[in-house]
């Protein structure tokens, strides 16, 4: 199937796959992609200061713009990288949790969350949530204002924070101020439209959809937190900005997931991402319109942080 793309998103499309490996072998994808997102990083502003932690012995990496106010507890974003739930950690997306923490002026906190096949679900999920708790209970300490932190995710990411929104839901506690979620893997049925127009997509085809989903899931396809769609309630939950990829698999989850959150009274903003692949936010500042989807990004998640002030 030939996907009609602009030559920016061609020229990024072939850069990322220069760093492919045939090998299926985890630890070998695992430094194939690490060298890849090394290639697509940015010297980090110096407008920031950076510092690795834990969070309820979860690695966190948190990045705070020096021209925050010292006298005012500051908003804070929790980012969960993308990556199958296999492969990603801090250093995989500091291209975009450190341009996001300089362009909000807010606190963002990356989760380093444990990944599959080595710990499958609900490992990952579970740190997430600890992560946020841990989060609710020390923000004070950090100098973040507890009442003002979003979640934000992309594909696998996405999938976790969405997660995260729903066990709060469900355990009667706080909502984030927001959710984010970038072309997310929800759980969608293998008959959606977008799996077979887009099965051989660049970057993600519906095969390796079906690889990473079973490494992460093992045996446990219906928990609404493994797989969000399972839920059979969306009220109640954070609004939401939901931005897929015209040319992903994945595509009709984010449409699905959008259209339960609105029917269910949720606010939400949706993105189709057109002329967009999965993955391709890392091709920021190269690829027009992914800093078309960036800037809609930025400005939901902006809106988000002082709705609550």
């Amino acid at each position: 199937m030939s996907y009609p793309l602009s030559p920016e998103m061609a020229l990024f499309i072939e850069k990322t796959l220069s760093f492919s490996v045939d090998s299926l072998e985890i630890a070998a994808q695992r430094r194939a992609y690490s060298r890849m997102c090394e290639a697509f990083t940015p010297i980090r502003s110096r407008r920031l200061e950076v510092r690795n932690f834990t969070l309820a012995g979860v690695p966190v990496r948190a990045y705070r713009p020096h021209q925050l106010p010292l006298d005012q507890l500051a908003p804070c974003v929790v980012y969960l990288h993308g990556g199958g739930w296999v492969v990603g950690d801090l250093d995989s997306h500091d291209f975009l949790t450190a341009a996001l923490a300089v362009d909000l002026n807010a606190v963002v906190i990356a989760v380093d969350y444990r990944l599959a096949p080595e710990h499958p679900f609900p490992a990952g999920f579970g740190d997430c949530l600890a992560v946020w708790h841990a989060l609710q209970i020390q923000a004070q300490r950090l100098d973040i204002d507890p009442h003002r932190i979003a979640i934000a995710g992309d594909s696998a990411g996405g999938n976790l924070a969405a997660a995260v929104c729903l066990a709060l839901r469900d355990s009667g506690e706080r909502q984030p101020v927001g959710q984010v979620l970038v072309y997310p893997g929800l759980g969608g049925s293998d008959d959606l439209p977008s799996r077979s127009e887009c099965s051989d997509a660049p970057l993600l085809s519906t095969a390796d959809l079906t690889f990473y989903r079973q490494l992460y899931l093992k045996d446990d396809e219906r928990s609404p937190y493994a797989m969000p769609l399972n839920a059979s309630d969306f009220r109640g939950l954070a609004p939401a900005f939901i931005a897929v990829a015209q040319f992903d698999p994945l595509r009709d989850d984010g449409l699905c997931y959008e259209r339960a959150l609105r029917e269910a009274g949720v606010m939400t903003e949706f993105d189709p991402g057109m002329g967009l692949v999965h993955g391709s936010l890392r091709g920021k500042g190269q690829v027009p319109e992914v800093d078309t989807l960036y800037q809609r990004l930025v400005k939901a998640l902006l809106g988000f942080l002082r709705s609550s002030l």
